[in-house]
């Protein structure tokens, strides 16, 4: 089967409105992965290559940035980026794999689901770790794992609390949620959420922002020659992941989300 050309690939894998997703399109998507996984997915779509197999790699390229950070020093954040760059790649090709080949499934969007969860997890562990030094001279002090750890939970926790919404929502008998009642009734609650949008200082638990972070630290952590920058980015992401895990809660109940 002949491949398809890029412009007759685009309006199909690239449908109005997959860009613009508030909450389904991450930036890097928009701002240039999308352009990449258009090629990948044009020598795709002509081989037996099924999305959910797709989503396997996905995934396993996420949990990959666990034991990459785990390697010391500047390869070893580099690495990560990798791992967290090849997940979202594949992110973006199995879903457009699935729309050039009308291969739908539910299976496919949990899978999807779980490699966001693995992939945020195995970023804030694999720091904690890190940040832990688990192969330098001294004691390793586990404090910083806990941190990564308690990161990650919070991470999770966050995204859990979204797609609960369509759970409890499916159980009431409602229809999926609208975009508009996700603002919350309260004026001065919507006020603090729009703030904190703005801010976005919930992005950096985010795995491919955290990813992003560690290498800045790494090379501040290389001209200090210690681990003093990763040690205080872990505390300030695990700091981060349990405020924002209330914050979310409280706007999600604060919201018609669950009406």
């Amino acid at each position: 089967m002949q491949k398809p050309s890029i412009a007759e690939l685009r309006p199909v894998v690239h449908p109005p409105g997959v860009k613009d997703r508030r909450s389904g399109e991450h930036w890097a998507g928009r701002l240039y992965m999308r352009e990449v996984s258009l090629r990948i997915t044009r020598r795709l779509v002509t081989t037996k290559i099924t999305p959910n197999q797709l989503t396997y790699v996905m995934t396993v390229a996420g949990v990959l940035a666990a034991p990459a950070l785990l390697v010391p020093g500047i390869p070893g954040a580099l690495l990560g980026v990798l791992a967290v760059q090849l997940y979202l790649l594949f992110d973006c090709v199995d879903g457009e794999v699935a729309r050039w080949k009308k291969q739908y499934s539910l299976a496919g969007v949990y899978l999807d689901r779980v490699a966001a969860y693995l992939c945020d997890a195995a970023v804030l562990v694999g720091f904690g770790l890190r940040a832990a030094d688990l192969w330098g001279p001294g004691r390793i002090d586990w404090l910083w794992a806990f941190l990564g750890t308690l990161a990650a939970l919070g991470a999770i926790m966050i995204k859990a609390e979204t797609d609960l919404v369509g759970v409890a929502r499916h159980q009431g008998g409602l229809p999926p949620v609208k975009e508009a009642a996700s603002e919350p009734r309260s004026s001065g609650m919507a006020l603090a959420r729009r703030a904190a949008g703005a801010l976005k200082f919930h992005r950096l638990i985010l795995g491919i922002e955290a990813s992003l972070i560690i290498v800045v630290v790494a090379v501040l952590d290389t001209v200090r020659d210690d681990l003093f920058f990763s040690r205080l980015a872990v505390a300030v992401m695990a700091g981060i992941a349990l405020l924002q895990t209330v914050l979310h809660l409280v706007s999600i109940l604060a919201s018609s989300r669950l009406k």
